[in-house]
């Protein structure tokens, strides 16, 4: 087929960009106008966004929201990696208020399972955790590449010489603890962009 995961749309989703039910979707696609694929044993249809773009220019369907492709949405995900509950929720909040979708993990190894269900662009990443710390965590990312593009910003009030290990495990930045609101911020927009 030659479409990347993150190029293609639930039902769900084109009908949200068409604003129309998804049902309609399903009618389109079993007439034959709008071309899908199934997901093989749940039988889920899938659109390629290019598929979608070219029935919504023939039929004249204006978007019913900005066209955002999964992949823009996932980048605005950022899944927070933080074991103090109360810095968790700081870095949540002030993430939340600029619209970003947040979740948090408490250790390493939830991080690491949630990878794969939250699908984040970002993700935040203390230091000093109980169980898998967060070296293990890039060392573990840099053996097993996430399927999508992942950005990674330390979090942390570690030593200088462990911050310096996480850039050279792969991370992308580094922001001290304690962090100024605004810097978070605009360090987690200039990762997300580049």
């Amino acid at each position: 087929m030659g479409e990347r995961m993150s190029e293609v749309l639930t039902t769900r989703e084109a009908a949200r960009l068409c604003g129309v039910s998804f049902r309609t979707v399903i009618r389109w696609i079993e007439r034959g106008l709008l071309q899908s694929y199934r997901l093989p044993g749940r039988g889920d249809h899938r659109v390629p966004v290019q598929e979608l773009q070219r029935f919504m220019r023939e039929n004249r369907i204006p978007a019913a929201e900005p066209a955002q492709t999964p992949t823009q949405t996932l980048a605005r995900r950022v899944l927070i990696c933080e074991d103090e509950w109360a810095m968790a929720r700081a870095i949540e909040r002030v993430l939340d208020g600029a619209g970003y979708e947040t979740a948090i993990a408490a250790d390493g190894f939830a991080a690491g399972a949630m990878l794969h269900s939250f699908k984040p662009g970002l993700l935040t990443l203390d230091l000093r955790m109980p169980g898998l710390d967060g070296l293990g965590v890039l060392r573990f990312l840099r053996d097993n590449p996430p399927a999508s593009a992942l950005k990674i910003l330390i979090v942390s009030a570690d030593s200088e010489s462990r911050l310096q290990e996480a850039r050279d495990l792969g991370a992308h930045a580094v922001l001290r603890k304690p962090f100024d609101n605004e810097m978070l911020l605009a360090t987690v927009a200039r990762l997300l962009l580049s």
